[in-house]
């Protein structure tokens, strides 16, 4: 793989006044240089021209070969903590059956990676991530788990996060009544994976430090992190400890408002004493559940039965809302189901507010056109619909042409903003670009519902906060490709070779030949 620079004392000492020479546009042939002066670009000229303000003496011309360049990407929608958390958890997510996933625990638990027998020593809970029961054709109990965890505590979460599989073990140790599938949803769900996470700080930074690199290695320049916690403190002291390779938007949850606001804390407010790294995010709000657990808000009945779950009410919603709008904070509301979306959309209307709907993920038709009615964001995450495809057909039978529909969404005026809900889905903006404009995977199945397709313009767009290339007076955040993000094959686009990745005009990441 590419080498990275992540040595902080070097990265600082980029020079002000820098030429990336002999590069592209999307969709241009005509090689340009892009000069750079105190972290912007100031100028694109045609190759070997010097803007008219510019210092030649000192500056560092890199000659980058015909690569190409964008903004750099955001993943607009990640829990930072989790993604790096779940990179060092029992993955889950190959299990195509309940039996599969209870073999595979079975595995860790009495021969986790030197074999050691964890059932003559269980002081620490076994952790695995990543599974989708949704799809299983058998179904998950605490028996099953019992039996082949032999008393060692095992906590299993979904890949969607809202749910937890437990053996007896962890539920006597954290406190949970255990039903008969061994499965906590929702809320329960939520507070034992903050418990699971409550690892020494220095153990957790480092894992994020290694997750913030790899992001950067893929051209990342910022994340919205949306995890369930105070994340201001947590995001200052890995500042602090020299994390470097992200911007971050770090959001906050309803039961944080009032600390937020007494903090004088707001949406956009840089917060990291000078770093330039760290801002406020938005106000995160759940409003219903998961396609996976069966308890996203539905108008229709799921085969099984229920309509899921709305866990705000609309009235308690426009409160909210009004309370955000007050604190200035933009609202971001996670609906899933088209019910939820409803409500969202009902409860933006009548606080007249504009903000986010994260997910979106099924759509009542006569919804789409409200979006761009209220100006509101579609903070979506491609990859889902390809992940969860046959979750859909199963549970939204027949109603599928307006699950992830990110054409109808974006023909309704809303702004789309690409994410990826890591770990729900890899942090790599290239597999969220590539699900949306093919919406297929190369394993054989061909497109699902390709009518809801971007373009790689409009994928791009979605990606970088609606700006795609880079122009005279941008933050220098740039992404370099080794292909035409436009014209690359899909399988190449899917995984997109970046050559080089900058904030600001500081080098996140430098792969080898740059």
């Amino acid at each position: 793989m590419p080498s990275s620079q992540d040595d902080p004392a070097a990265q600082d000492r980029t020079p002000a006044d820098l030429v990336l020479a002999s590069v592209r546009l999307p969709g241009g042939t005509k090689c340009r240089d892009v000069h750079l002066r105190g972290g912007h670009v100031l100028a694109i000229t045609a190759g070997g021209e010097r803007p008219d303000d510019f210092t030649a003496a000192g500056a560092q011309v890199l000659d980058l070969e015909g690569r190409f360049v964008i903004r750099g990407l955001w993943d607009e929608h990640v829990h930072m903590t989790q993604w790096a958390l779940a990179a060092n958890r029992t993955d889950l997510s190959g299990a195509a059956s309940a039996r599969a996933a209870v073999e595979l625990v079975r595995s860790r638990v009495t021969a986790p990676g030197r074999g050691v027998d964890r059932t003559a020593e269980p002081a620490m809970t076994v952790v695995g991530a990543g599974f989708r029961d949704a799809v299983w054709g058998d179904v998950p109990s605490a028996e099953m788990l019992d039996d082949a965890t032999r008393g060692v505590p095992t906590a299993l979460i979904s890949h969607d996060l809202h749910c937890v599989w437990l053996n007896s073990a962890a539920a006597r140790r954290y406190g949970v009544e255990l039903p008969a599938d061994g499965l906590v949803r929702e809320e329960p769900a939520f507070a034992l994976t903050r418990e699971l996470g409550k690892l020494p700080g220095e153990v957790v930074d480092g894992w994020v430090h290694a997750a913030g690199q790899e992001a950067a290695a893929r051209g990342v320049v910022g994340v919205v992190d949306l995890e369930m916690t105070w994340n201001r403190d947590v995001w200052l002291r890995r500042i602090a400890g020299g994390f470097s390779s992200l911007r971050v938007d770090a959001g906050v949850y309803p039961e944080d408002l009032e600390r937020a606001a007494a903090a004088a804390m707001r949406t956009g407010q840089m917060v990291d004493g000078g770093a330039g790294l760290l801002r406020v995010g938005p106000l995160k709000v759940l409003i219903d559940g998961s396609l996976n657990t069966r308890t996203a808000f539905c108008v229709d009945p799921y085969p099984h039965g229920g309509h899921g779950i709305l866990t705000v009410s609309e009235a308690g919603l426009v409160a909210l809302l009004g309370k955000a709008r007050e604190a200035g904070f933009v609202p971001a509301v996670h609906a899933i189901g088209d019910g939820a979306n409803r409500v969202a959309l009902d409860a933006f209307a009548e606080a007249g507010t504009a903000g986010r709907i994260e997910h979106a993920q099924f759509v009542r038709q006569e919804d789409f056109a409200r979006f761009g009615e209220l100006g509101l964001t579609a903070s979506v995450q491609p990859a889902h619909a390809l992940d969860d495809r046959d979750a859909a057909d199963a549970n939204w039978a027949g109603r599928t042409d307006r699950a992830f529909p990110l054409r109808s969404l974006l023909d309704g005026g809303a702004r789309l903003a690409l994410g990826s809900d890591a770990p729900v889905a890899p942090l790599d903006p290239w597999v969220a670009m590539s699900a949306a404009t093919a919406r297929a995977r190369n394993d054989g199945r061909g497109p699902w519902h390709p009518e809801q397709a971007l373009t790689r313009e409009e994928a791009l767009l979605a990606s970088t906060r609606g700006r795609g290339r880079i122009r005279p007076g941008d933050v220098a955040d740039i992404a370099v490709l080794d292909a035409d993000p436009l014209a690359a094959p899909d399988a190449e686009f899917a995984g997109m070779p970046v050559a080089a990745t900058l904030v600001a005009g500081r080098f996140t990441f430098r792969g080898a030949g740059v």
